[in-house]
């Protein structure tokens, strides 16, 4: 008999497995001022199913996601497209396929690229909106800002409506009314100077 075998215990029953020696009753957080993580915390997570989400979300939660250094080969079309990682196909097949991209499973896919939005374009939508509120009338500009404190449904802005004299949000603008009344008094007023300038 060799040594081995004689580690082995012959006692029958009783071999549950116990919890972990240590448990956990705080989550691991990693280091909050690490570029690496918070460069992987930003990447997107897109045309994946609810159960590989929450696996991609858990492996960037715990520091165990692994980026992509290049382009990996998609096994549908077998082309280097593939630039996420933990994917199996690109995204032109999966979205033809209409499968998970990680699992190739069809489920349902919790977010399309499309929905997603990259920082350039959060900061290209915001440069946007700040040109368009420049373009605004001052009364309209803090309304509108009055709105946004609010959190009010506030229209989306476009450049039409400023062409427009009927660009409104509601109740914090005059009525027609008053505003006539605003009128006649300016032109009061331009009377009364010309009538000063003559004399």
């Amino acid at each position: 008999m060799s040594s081995y075998e004689k580690k082995g215990t012959s006692r029958k029953g009783n071999n549950r497995k116990t919890g972990q020696a240590h448990q956990n009753t705080t989550a691991w957080k990693p280091n909050k001022n690490s570029k690496k993580t918070r460069e992987i915390n930003a990447l997107p997570v897109y045309g994946l199913c609810q159960r590989c989400t929450d696996v991609i979300m858990w492996r960037k939660k715990y520091r165990k996601y692994k980026p992509l250094t290049a382009l990996k080969k998609c096994t549908g079309c077998q082309e280097k497209a593939i630039k996420e990682a933990y994917h199996v196909l690109c995204n032109n097949c999966a979205s033809d396929k209409k499968v998970c991209a990680k699992c190739l499973e069809s489920k349902e896919i919790i977010t399309n690229k499309e929905d997603i939005k990259t920082n350039e374009d959060e900061v290209r939508e915001q440069q946007e909106q700040e040109r368009l509120l420049k373009m605004m009338p001052l009364r309209q500009q803090r309304s509108y800002l009055r709105k946004l404190a609010r959190e009010e449904e506030v229209p989306h802005l476009n450049p039409e409506d400023f062409e427009d004299s009927d660009f409104d949000f509601g109740s914090d603008f005059d009525s027609e009314d008053e505003k006539e009344e605003e009128n006649e008094q300016i032109d009061e007023l331009t009377e009364k100077t010309k009538i000063s300038l003559k004399v």
